[in-house]
Formats: structure tokens, sequence, C-alpha cells
């Protein structure tokens, strides 16, 4: 039987504020002199409870406010790497949303340098190699999208890739379309977070006008075959997170969820955890909890950690290491 919670694995969609547990975000906040709105960690998790993705959002943003300090940014990304090489994560790629901390007066170096230094000593610590995604939020101006991927360029050698998060409806790819061309043309891979609220339709502009590698979310992809012809032949890969989709109301029961649908049309799906502090559960918890609900085999399971490892942005030989850990995690425990 194979240990779901710890097979070596890639995460491609973890969205760092998203790590930040209310024990952190009351112990920084202390530390800092910032008042919360909830008397205690209890509170604050007993908040957890969501309509939709603004409704997560709101207390969402709230949390990350009391981010300040380079310290800061380091224990919050060195806490979720401790916690997803536990679980088996064995490179990580990581989003952040600059624009939701230099718009409170922080700056970008300060979010910069503090992150990569996690990053650094967790590659020598843990032997888990990451890469930074830095995330325009859809829910602001395509100038201020500009104005932060400017910000970024003396960095550029720091962050693999741009993309696009926050509230999906009424903010397609379309809008960001010559943000995305001037990060592409200075070097940057692209993503997009689309058909998570948004139809299909948002998953046809990311691929067509952002022209990206991967599609964040892309759970309403199968209502539209041309587009799953498309993803297919294409080899796109979908960065799935289950325990998500539940909690926001994407879809009701974890049971009913799309995942192994993908898996049968040959989509090159993910599994991923996307806000483990607030949506129940990281990486290891996302794929036990999902091959429970949907009955997934063995081979689908490592089929899921092989893809996550194709579909990231590593070269082919660190790549070919992880799929060998992959295969010989799958032969032992068919022989044990």
């Amino acid at each position: 039987m194979i240990d779901l919670a710890r097979l070596p694995k890639a995460e491609l969609h973890l969205h760092i504020e998203g790590t930040f547990e209310p024990e952190l975000i009351f112990a920084i906040a202390q530390r800092n002199g910032v008042k919360l709105k909830y008397p205690s960690v209890e509170a604050l998790r007993a908040a957890y409870e969501f309509t939709d993705l603004q409704s997560f959002l709101d207390i969402y943003y709230e949390g990350m406010n009391v981010l300040r300090s380079e310290r800061d940014y380091y224990e919050l990304a060195t806490a979720y790497l401790r916690r997803a090489g536990a679980q088996g994560v064995r490179h990580a790629e990581i989003f952040f949303d600059p624009q939701a901390h230099t718009d409170r007066g922080v700056a970008f170096e300060t979010v910069i340098e503090g992150l990569t230094q996690a990053l650094t000593d967790a590659r020598d610590a843990l032997g888990v190699s990451s890469h930074l995604i830095m995330c325009f939020l859809r829910d602001l101006s395509a100038q201020s999208a500009m104005e932060t991927l400017e910000r970024a360029l003396p960095y550029r050698d720091r962050i693999v890739a741009v993309g696009l998060d926050s509230a999906e409806i009424g903010n397609p790819p379309s809008k960001f379309q010559a943000v995305f061309d001037r990060a592409r043309a200075e070097g940057f891979l692209t993503v997009a977070h689309a058909g998570e609220e948004g139809g299909p339709e948002y998953i046809w502009e990311a691929l067509d006008l952002l022209r990206v590698s991967r599609v964040d979310h892309g759970v309403r992809s199968l209502e539209d075959p041309k587009l799953v012809d498309r993803l297919l032949r294409q080899r796109i890969p979908l960065t799935v997170c289950p325990l998500s989709n539940v909690k926001l109301r994407v879809v009701a029961d974890l049971r009913e969820h799309p995942l192994k649908k993908m898996l049968d049309a040959g989509l090159v799906a993910t599994v991923n955890s996307d806000d483990p502090a607030y949506f129940g559960g990281y990486v290891g918890e996302n794929f036990v909890q999902t091959a429970a609900a949907l009955g997934l085999s063995d081979a689908e399971i490592v089929t899921l950690a092989r893809n996550s490892i194709e579909a990231s942005f590593i070269d082919d030989a660190t790549k070919r290491a992880y799929l060998d850990e992959i295969e010989e995690a799958a032969a032992n425990a068919a022989t044990g």
C-alpha cells in the first residue's frame, strides 16, 4: 500500500500567504504590534467557514496584514516548507502576491528577500527544491500589475514565472494580456488561475492570450469537449486543488470532484493544496482524502505524483531523479 501522504511529489499550486496558520498569525501580530479583529487563535480558526471565493479572500487579506519584515516572510515560508518536506514534497513552486504587501507599505525587496532566504535554507536543510511564481491580483488594475512587473525585474533571477490569482469572475485573463506579453518578453514563464469560478472561456483566454504553460485549477474544463481536446493535444497541466474546491463550494462534496474524470480523460492533472491553512489540509491530506473519496487506485495516485514532477519547471535531470523516487516508492509498495 502506497503511503499517500509521503509519496514523492511536487506541489505546483500553493499560495505562501495561504499557509499562514492562526498560531503564527498571532505570534507575528504580537511581535509587530498589530491588533487582530479576532480575540484568539480558536476564534480565528472558527471563522474559516466560507461561502465562496470572496468570503475567503476577505479573511485571507486580513491575516496577511500582520506581515511586515523579512523575518516574517522567512518564518512563513519556512513553516510551509517544513510541513511540505515531511509530506513527501521534493519540489515546490510557490505563489506570492506582492501587491497585497506593497499596497500596504511593505517594500517589494522585503518580501522577496525573506522568501528567497527561506527557500535557500530549505533546499540545504530539508532537500526540498523550490521556485517562486509572482502572481498579479486580477481584481486590481492591469496598470497595477504592470507596475508590479517593473518592480520585479531586478529580481528576475529569483522568480521563474508570473501568474494570475484572486477574484476570478469579472476579471478575465484578457484584462492582463499586455502584462503577460511583457513578462514573457522579459523571460518569465506564465501560468494563470482559470476555470475555478469562471467557465471554460477563461481557460481558453489563458491559453490563447496569456500563453500559459499550466492552468491553475481548470476543474471546469470538462464542460467543453473541444477544450479537453486542446488540453490533451498540448499536454497542458492542470494544478487541481480538491479540498479548496470543496471549501469554496466549487463542488458540493469531495465525492463529486471531477479529478478522477480528468484522469480518465487523460488530462495532466496534479493534486495541490492551494491555501492549506484555510482549506483543511496540506498536499498530503489532499492526496489521502481525495483518494478515499474518489476510490483512486494506486496506479492513479502514482500518475498524479508523476504528473506533478513532469509539469514542474525544474530541469530534466532533476525531474528524472524525482521520477525515479516515485517509481521506487511504487515498486516498494507493490512488493511490500
